[in-house]
């Protein structure tokens, strides 16, 4: 039986497995929709999927049809979509074809940045509405220090000023979100002092910059986009032991609890960067991950080594913690609240 729209209720073995999928997005190989992932969307345990151009062909619409068609078969089903996203943020990053069709750090050159940020943001509106995306895990706020960074190498920095990626970001994220687009500003709380070897998914990453440093060049961005109402925050996997020595951003309460939500105020969905990054390899396999991610007040997260059974044992690893109490209950249902709140903004 479909759920009222928006609604969760009951904590059976079986509801918490509906529960712990919204919270979880799958990916897999190939153009088509993998039998065995469309068995898991109509049994409710997928809440969302992302695409890599890989996924891409001419009937990506029709595909991405057939993963909601299924979805509305399943116990989960509430009149809500399933979260579709992708990587377009421009220039060399997309996924598929439309814009952005200039890079961020080309928005920044331009003439007139808010106005290139704007018309950016219309474009990845219209190409993944083509192909019935409704979620972008963009823009990059990553304030770059460095020529050929992490951030600069693939242009995908607006600027090495945080008055700059201010400036555009919430632009972008303002004309995409105009037309119910789900936007993702990333990777909280900045990576634009990593090198280009310092990339999280591949190897740890320590960045040794001081709490005020973060403060007032890597996190002013993020004031501006949540002012502008981003829907997703995405934290980065990098180690930043001003505030927190142990724990990568994504896996401390302290960045995500104490800085986004407390600090800057953030009242929206968090989201993770892909599970299986390297830069996590100290914290056991993907289902410990995401348990530790969730505890620290991880939103969703994502499953992204395009292997569909990833993705249903980060499920199970949550249901698992949700039962023995290890993942506390009242914290999982208010980011269900969140996550299902979101998907009904898509609806609005």
């Amino acid at each position: 039986m479909a759920r009222a729209v928006g609604s969760y209720a009951g904590h059976s073995g079986e509801d918490l497995t509906v529960q712990a999928a919204y919270h979880v997005i799958y990916s897999y190989t190939g153009v088509t929709a993998p039998s065995e992932l469309l068995t898991l969307v109509r049994e409710g345990k997928v809440g969302g999927i992302i695409l890599y151009g890989e996924n891409v062909s001419a009937n990506l619409s029709s595909v991405m049809e057939e993963f909601q068609s299924t979805y509305k078969q399943s116990p989960s089903y509430n009149g809500l979509p399933l979260l579709i996203t992708t990587d377009q943020e421009g220039g060399e990053v997309r996924r598929v074809a439309g814009g952005p069709y200039l890079s961020e750090k080309q928005v920044g050159e331009s003439s007139d940045p808010a106005a290139a940020a704007t018309l950016a943001g219309q474009q990845a509106y219209q190409a993944l509405y083509n192909k019935s995306i409704n979620a972008n895990l963009a823009p990059v706020v990553d304030v770059y220090r460095q020529p050929g960074d992490f951030t600069d190498e693939f242009q995908r920095s607006y600027g090495n000023t945080s008055t700059l990626v201010s400036e555009c970001a919430p632009a972008f994220v303002k004309a995409q979100q105009a037309q119910r687009i789900i936007a993702t500003a990333k990777h909280f709380p900045g990576l634009g002092a990593a090198t280009a070897a310092q990339n999280t998914d591949e190897v740890p990453v320590t960045l040794n910059l001081t709490l005020n440093e973060l403060r007032t060049i890597d996190m002013v961005p993020y004031k501006y986009v949540i002012a502008a109402g981003v829907k997703m925050v995405m934290p980065s996997w990098a180690l930043y032991p001003a505030l927190d020595p142990k724990m990568p951003s994504g896996l401390s309460p302290l960045w995500i609890q104490g800085e986004l939500r407390g600090r800057l105020g953030y009242k929206g969905v968090t989201i993770s960067d892909a599970i299986e990054a390297g830069a996590l390899e100290a914290f056991g396999d993907d289902g410990n991950r995401a348990v530790l991610a969730s505890q620290a007040g991880m939103d969703i997260i994502l499953a992204a080594s395009q292997n569909y059974t990833q993705g249903s044992l980060v499920v199970d690893a949550l249901v698992k913690a949700l039962k023995n109490g290890s993942l506390p209950m009242k914290q999982f249902n208010e980011a269900t609240k969140r996550i299902l709140d979101l998907r009904a903004w898509l609806k609005k």
